[in-house]
């Protein structure tokens, strides 16, 4: 058997020897965690099972990554920072070892290796894996893990990921609201919020989001509404329900579902009401144009009660509100009248927004918006509290994504621009969107990696769907963590040097200053300014 130990920036194709030099040492803080991988490949079709030994084995978890297969791997016009662009399997999803799995010969395979301390005392821990083939020791890698003594601050910005409880209804096969949907959606938000999503998206309405022009998602609507006569009654017990739960699981702020279309706030959302009868009908959706009264008139309603409910759970001031996503400049007016609305009926509440052009905001239009990574730009130093986001289209620049066909580096350095740049917020679409594009249908995340050959894969999920209600990880969503991990790292040492001097180390050695389109491509960088950092909190 052939066996090597690597850094978790790597990632293992099955069909390829890794060619990086294998991870002998690293250090870690006290509250922290990191992995490591222990790449093999047997000789010949075995069973294959893992012990792992050592002082670092009492706090240490072990995965197996498993292969997606992936159809649209990038874009035309994607840059040279790739590891493939091909279609192919990629190695993403984490299954927790159990009793071993068969390997084929001649596959690469990694075995994932978490390490949460959890205040333990500073000093070197060794850990050794060791894997049996049919029962037998076939090989052994070891390493020494450090833990410095030191503490990670608690976060201080906004991180979320748009989590979509349509496609948990769909793909579980759950009535929305039941015991099983709670149940489910828990696990799913417990894992967002262990892995730094703080913000989570919620339907107070159905969000309109990648909806086809005409079509329709999954009711998920928080808010029951009983219209009788012109009057509008509100039942706000399963929102309460939402927010005690996702704050049990660490959520602290919520993010309102958009009270207009995508793409230029041309129509209201898809909002269901009962009637005097008891059925359920849709009052405003694609028919209902940015201009109706009547929707005006809804929303000032709905607003008067929400606001007396956001206070009386004590989260008015956690709140963030949308108006419409990703508007452009032809969009400019329709959305001005809106958001105007909007801050009127919500006061005090802040309004943010991805969009991109500098002008909305130069207007007045938008006190808080949130550029694309693509075109921050303009917006650094402009803005009193910056923002970004990515998605999609992020890959023809060299700027942090985490497209399955690109490097981990590329995800993880993130953390570093977000220190670097004073970024108070990060925004991505899909935690768990397992539709097509424009949800016209539902996909199989575990066979569909590309909403339907609309995206490239990875950019639409980055938990999989488990089974028995459990998500199941990507070593995508654990190496974006080890990038905020990165930045709160980089925050504690700006309480020892100041900031002044953290800027100056970042950008020490580099032959350009670090940007968003220009950072070094090699994973020794990132790891050594890790370990750099480590070693200077207790120097």
């Amino acid at each position: 058997m052939e066996l090597m130990i690597l850094s978790s920036l790597e990632k293992v194709f099955s069909d390829e020897k890794p060619t990086a030099p294998e991870l002998k040492s690293f250090s870690m803080l006290k509250n922290e965690r990191s992995s490591f991988q222990t790449a093999f490949c047997c000789a010949d079709d075995a069973s294959v099972s893992f012990e792992l030994s050592g002082k670092a084995a009492e706090f240490a978890k072990a995965y197996i990554v498993r292969d997606v297969p992936v159809k649209l791997a990038a874009n035309e016009n994607a840059d040279d920072f790739y590891l493939r662009k091909e279609s192919g399997n990629y190695p993403d999803y984490l299954v927790p070892v159990s009793d071993g799995f068969e390997a084929e010969k001649g596959k690469w395979y990694s075995l994932w290796v978490e390490l949460c301390p959890n205040g333990s005392e500073a000093g070197k821990y060794p850990i050794c894996v060791e894997i049996k083939e049919n029962g037998e020791t076939a090989a052994k890698g070891e390493a020494e893990v450090e833990i410095i003594d030191a503490v990670l601050p608690e976060q201080d910005w906004i991180y979320t990921c748009w989590y979509h409880s349509d496609c948990i209804c769909n793909y579980y096969g759950v009535e929305p609201f039941s015991d099983e949907y709670w149940r489910i959606n828990r696990n799913f938000i417990q894992m967002a919020a262990e892995h730094g999503m703080n913000c989570i998206l919620t339907p107070v309405f159905t969000p309109p989001l990648d909806t086809m022009v005409g079509g329709e998602r999954r009711t998920v609507q928080l808010v029951k509404i009983r219209k009788n006569g012109g009057k509008y009654y509100f039942d706000f017990k399963n929102f309460r329900k939402w927010v005690k739960m996702c704050r049990e699981c660490g959520i602290e702020y919520f993010e309102i579902s958009h009270f207009f279309t995508q793409w230029g706030a041309k129509h209201a959302p898809k909002i269901v009401a009962i009637d005097r009868k008891g059925r359920e009908k849709k009052i405003f959706g694609w028919s209902t144009r940015t201009s109706s009264k009547a929707y005006d008139d809804f929303l000032r309603s709905f607003a008067q009660s929400f606001v007396k409910v956001l206070e009386d759970e004590g989260i008015k001031d956690k709140c963030l509100i949308h108006v419409s996503d990703e508007p452009n400049l032809s969009h400019l007016e329709t959305y001005k009248r809106r958001a105007r609305l909007i801050e009127e009926i919500f006061p005090g509440i802040k309004v943010i927004d991805a969009l991109s052009d500098f002008a909305f905001y130069e207007s007045g239009t938008v006190k808080n918006p949130i550029p694309n990574e693509n075109d921050i730009a303009e917006f650094i130093g402009n803005v009193p509290e910056l923002w970004t986001y990515y998605c999609c289209g992020n890959g023809d620049k060299y700027v942090p994504n985490r497209f399955l066909s690109m490097p981990s580096l590329r995800n993880r350095v993130l953390g570093i621009l977000m220190y670097k740049y004073d970024i108070k917020g990060f925004l991505q679409w899909g935690y768990n969107f397992y539709n097509t594009q424009y949800s016209i249908r539902s996909i199989d995340p575990f066979k569909v990696t590309d909403a339907g050959g609309a995206f490239p894969a990875g950019d639409s999920f980055i938990v999989y769907p488990g089974e028995g209600g459990e998500p199941l990880a990507s070593l995508r969503l654990k190496v974006l963590f080890d990038g905020f991990e990165d930045l709160k790292a980089l925050k504690l040492l700006e309480k020892k040097i100041g900031r002044e001097k953290v800027l100056e180390f970042i950008d020490k050695d580099l032959f350009k200053p670090l940007t968003f389109m220009e950072y070094p491509h090699e994973n020794d960088w990132l790891l050594e300014t890790r370990e750099k950092i480590n070693h200077m909190l207790v120097d």
